[in-house]
This record gives C-alpha cells, structure tokens and sequence, in this order.
C-alpha cells in the first residue's frame, strides 16, 4: 500500500477560494481504530461552519481534514471485527472536528463510530450510499426515536426546504403519515410536493392558528420552536433537531408556561449512531427505493469546486463527493 495520499487539511479560516488538496501521510490503523478507503463523502453545513469560523475554536484539533461523515471499503480492520474491503460507513463523534474527517482518500475511523453497511443497502452505488448516513440517520432518529411516528400521524416538518427536510418526507411518507411542509420561498413549494408533502404551508414565522399537527420536526430551531409547540394538537410531541433560523438557544423559556399543557418537547443530538440505526436505516431505504435528494455528485479530484459551490449556497439537495478509482 502506498505512503501517502492526497486530502483537503486545514488550520484556519478556509474559504474555497483558498482550499486546495494536499499530500499527507496515510494514517496507519491502530487498536480500536480502522482504516477506511473513502469511497464517498456527504458534505453538510457542519463543515462550511468548520471552513468559515469554527475552526477559529481551541476544541479543534488542528490542522484538521474536515468531513463529519463518509462511505467505504475497510482497507485495516486493526483488532476489529470487520473484513478488508467490507463495505462501511463512519459519521459524528468528533470526525472531522477532534480526530481526522472524510475529506481524504483514506479515514482512520474510531472503531465506535464506523458501521458495516448491511447487505440489502451494497448494491446501491457509492454516491446514494454516501448522502445516506447523517441526513437520513438525523431525519430517523428525530422521527422515530424522539417523535414516536406512526403512519396515523400528521407531521409538520418546519423549514423542510433542506436536506435534512427532504430526507424526513421521504421516511415518512413511507410509512404512511400525512406530511405539512413549511418553507420560507414559494419557489420550494413543487420540489417539496415533488419529494411527497401533502400540504405546503408559506412560513411567515407564525403558524399558531395556521396548521395543527400530532408530531412537528423543528428544523428552524429556537427561532420559531415557541410558535411550533402551539401548533400541536394534545398529546402532540415537537422535535427540536435544527438551527436553521440562526439562533442557537431560547433565552428566557419558561418550560411552565411556554410548552402547552398535554404537549411534549424533545430533541435530538445525532452523535450517537449505532449499528442497529444504520442497519434500519440502510435497509429501510434500500426496501422502499429512496433516492437521497443529491444536487450534484463530484469527482475527488474535484473536491474544491463542490467546496465553492457549497460556498456560493443557492442549491437544493446534498452535494456528495465520490472517489472510485
């Protein structure tokens, strides 16, 4: 096996226009780590925030190859127990924040945090395989873990024009739930109804009085959790997954007060996968056809440009970065 391969490592504020890939060292495997040939990476918000401000903070282990998640083929199992060549996938628990990220040819992976990818889903090319695990593993912990869906259910899905939206209208319309999206742009209401919404409802920031839900995903966050919470019906559980309204906490919240009587606030946090969930979730989508919504796949050797492009925004979908030679 080679010495090195090439990765996009950085050490400060990284904007496309100034990232470029660079030979490195490839990591050698080591107890309780493995080392994966990246055959795909699923690129998210998280690691724009890393390029552009959050690398700035001491808890990052710098230089850093970004990439929270990723899909590949083992190439050292260490003293784990996965085969070389296994088809696996590797998400969230520090990756590409405190330990080396996806955005290389090669990923040593804490051995906690890569999981096999179980036969029914490995037939499925590399770039659906790679817009699956932190998307679709957010979208089924938010739905089935915290919310409790069931295909009776009405579920509003707030700001559902992302991503992560996307993935949740297809995971529920799956299962039979009735699906209110809501969007801030007009221009979202025929991709969400394509992706299968049964309504779509204009965000105007107050929806209290607009539309009643069993379920709501509050994918805006604190911005409009309050107005969310009263837009359930009694018995009715909320979400809070997202942050996409730009505010980060609820200053002042009265729990008393401000969650109504008979209603259920939770969230969730996606940095604890497990086997189990990606074995669900992987063969959930194979069983039921899903295509992740992908707004365009790149080549590694053009890892840059799907950088600008996430740099320049206005896209809809997940770019998904693919290495196959």
């Amino acid at each position: 096996m080679r010495k090195a391969m090439r990765a996009l490592r950085i050490g400060d504020v990284t904007p496309a226009s100034e990232a470029a890939l660079t030979e490195v060292p490839i990591p050698e495997a080591r107890p309780g780590w493995v080392l994966v040939r990246v055959r795909g990476i699923g690129m998210n918000h998280a690691e724009w925030e890393l390029r552009h401000d959050e690398i700035r903070e001491s808890y990052i282990a710098k230089p850093i190859i970004p990439g929270i998640e990723g899909v590949g083929e083992v190439a050292d199992p260490s003293d784990q127990p996965f085969e070389p060549g296994q088809k696996v996938c590797m998400l969230m628990g520090g990756m590409g924040r405190m330990w080396d990220g996806s955005y290389a040819e090669y990923c040593l992976v804490r051995a906690d945090h890569l999981f096999a990818i179980p036969e029914a889903a490995c037939g499925l090319p590399w770039a659906t395989l790679a817009a699956i695990p932190e998307t679709y593993y957010t979208a089924w912990g938010s739905l089935f873990e915290c919310l409790r869906l069931e295909g009776s259910d009405a579920l509003m899905i707030r700001a559902a024009s992302c991503g992560l939206g996307y993935a949740a209208i297809q995971v529920a319309k799956a299962i039979g739930a009735h699906v209110i999206a809501t969007t801030h742009r007009e221009r979202y209401f025929e991709p969400l109804r394509s992706f299968g919404a049964d309504e779509i409802v204009l965000d105007t920031g107050v929806l209290e009085g607009a539309v009643l839900a069993d379920k709501v995903l509050e994918l805006s966050g604190p911005a409009t959790l309050r107005d969310s919470l009263r837009c359930l019906n009694v018995g009715g559980i909320c979400c809070d997954t997202g942050i996409l309204g730009g505010r980060f906490t609820l200053d002042g919240f009265d729990p008393i007060k401000e969650i109504p009587n008979g209603r259920y606030l939770t969230g969730f946090f996606s940095n604890y996968p497990t086997q189990q969930a990606m074995d669900d979730i992987f063969s959930f989508v194979a069983r039921h056809g899903i295509e992740p919504f992908v707004a365009r796949v790149f080549d590694f050797d053009h890892l840059v440009d799907a950088l600008a492009m996430q740099d320049k925004g206005g896209f809809q979908g997940k770019l998904v970065v693919i290495d196959e030679r």
